[in-house]
């Protein structure tokens, strides 16, 4: 019988049935499980042309080992990995600087899974701070609520419905996707334990009004005794406003902001997926939500969420911030801020679009069609360009804007100018189309997963 070549042998292991509904009987080589794969992903969107999605899609290769060399340490081991701790201390230390906090303080914060984990142990204190001091003052505590405007991202949701806290949600109104002081006399009451509002929203890129917003809860506490804290969400704003914008208060210089969060996987520029969460003190953290254990060696807090993951994504944002400094990150908000404003101009230009972010403070160009076309939509658009690469989200605003489509752009460091203009001259050649022969695309779902809606990572 002749003997099969190792050639021979990896494409019989490539060619093998992978069972759908049992676990595999017999292993085959590492060349053939990796090829499979890969060749199951081929026909995936490129990360680099998904700009439907916020999160950092480039790598320097000196970077990509500092992943490579961390990626089998369990993070919350302190005990086998203080050095690891000592980075995420210092960096903690290094945002609160940052984000403006006092200085006469003990700073206090963590690295997180994203900012879903950040927001909702920011979330967590803030409840557990209401309903401590209901309790101290023997008032009822089994009705918290947080207040937001409906551009919230859906993590937000998610903590209230998952932690038991009722939602109070501005309305938003075309023309107007910002959560404003507008609302808040019939939204705050005492047993709100929070208003957050966010640092370059989901939806259009935007700020809410953290001044108004700030404003109003002084005044209402000088009506009503009731000191309510601000949370920013800064998931995309929060590594864009502190080097573009440094006079700009958003951040821990309102007395009022007792929290925020921001994502290192973002505009961070860490892949995903890493979060912060950081507090104007430590007092802030309540004490009940830490545990300490022994049983990976010597004793540890911990206090977030999850507990066991890889720490190369703390080490890359380490990495990030020893090699690009302050100035590093603010060349290059700055560099794609100004392709962003390039895309958008050229967009608005070509006749098709009206831009919905009036203040252009992130690299993010949200649109709606010119109401003069109505035989195609967003969505037909978000698929056209498909056929080029492009992966664009194409969504309805929140309630009670949800009559008016958009269509984003998240604008993002790897692109140079070069991509931006081939990116508009799709755009707007998917447009010269559509407008000759039509469309017929409707809203995403979970049968299509070519139409694209607004990513909330």
């Amino acid at each position: 019988m002749k003997q099969q070549s190792p050639f021979d042998r990896f494409f019989d292991e490539y060619n093998e049935d992978i069972p759908e509904d049992h676990f595999p009987t017999n292993g085959i080589s590492a060349h053939a499980a990796e090829a499979i794969v890969a060749s199951e992903t081929w026909s995936d969107a490129k990360p680099a042309m998904n700009l439907s999605s916020f999160v950092t899609t480039f790598t320097e290769p000196e970077a990509f080992e500092v992943a490579k060399k961390h990626y089998l340490k369990n993070y919350i081991d302190h005990d086998m990995y203080p050095q690891l701790f000592a980075m995420e201390s210092r960096m903690v230390r290094w945002l609160h600087e940052l984000w403006n906090g006092p200085k006469d303080v003990e700073p206090y914060g963590a690295a997180t899974i994203g900012s879903s984990e950040a927001c909702m142990l920011a979330g967590l204190a803030h409840k557990w701070n209401w309903r401590k001091q209901r309790e101290k003052s023997g008032k009822n505590t089994s009705s918290p609520n947080l207040v937001t405007g409906a551009n919230v991202q859906i993590v937000w949701e998610k903590f209230m419905r998952y932690f038991d806290v009722e939602p109070r949600i501005a309305p938003l109104m075309p023309g107007h996707y910002r959560f404003t002081s507008e609302h808040l006399d019939k939204l705050v009451d005492e047993n709100t334990i929070a208003v957050v509002a966010i640092a370059g929203q989901t939806f259009t890129g935007e700020d809410d009004a953290f001044r108004a917003i700030h404003n109003w809860l002084d005044k209402h506490q000088e009506k009503t005794g009731q000191d309510i804290p601000l949370h920013i969400d800064g998931a995309s704003g929060g590594f864009v406003n502190p080097f573009l914008y440094p006079h700009y208060k958003w951040d821990f210089r309102l007395p009022r902001v007792k929290s925020i969060n921001a994502s290192g996987h973002k505009f961070g520029l860490v892949p995903p997926g890493l979060g912060w969460v950081i507090f104007r003190e430590r007092s802030v953290f309540c004490e009940d939500l830490m545990f300490y254990v022994n049983y990976l060696g010597g004793e540890m807090p911990t206090a977030t969420l999850n507990f066991s993951r890889n720490a190369s994504t703390v080490a890359y944002q380490y990495y990030n911030f020893i090699r690009l400094g302050f100035n590093g990150y603010r060349d290059i908000m700055r560099h794609t801020l100004e392709n962003a404003k390039i895309l958008r101009t050229r967009l608005v230009d070509s006749g098709y679009f009206e831009i919905m972010n009036r203040t252009q403070r992130i690299p993010v160009v949200a649109m709606t069609l010119n109401n003069q076309f109505t035989h195609f939509n967003e969505y037909d658009i978000s698929d056209k360009v498909r056929e080029r690469g492009w992966v664009l989200s194409a969504y309805s605003m929140p309630p009670n804007a949800q009559a008016v489509n958009s269509l984003r752009i998240v604008v993002r460091p790897h692109l140079n100018l070069n991509a931006i203009n081939g990116l508009a001259d799709d755009i707007i050649f998917a447009c010269d189309w559509l407008k000759q022969h039509g469309g017929n695309a409707s809203p995403p779902n979970l049968h299509n997963p070519h139409k694209v809606a607004p990513s909330k990572c």
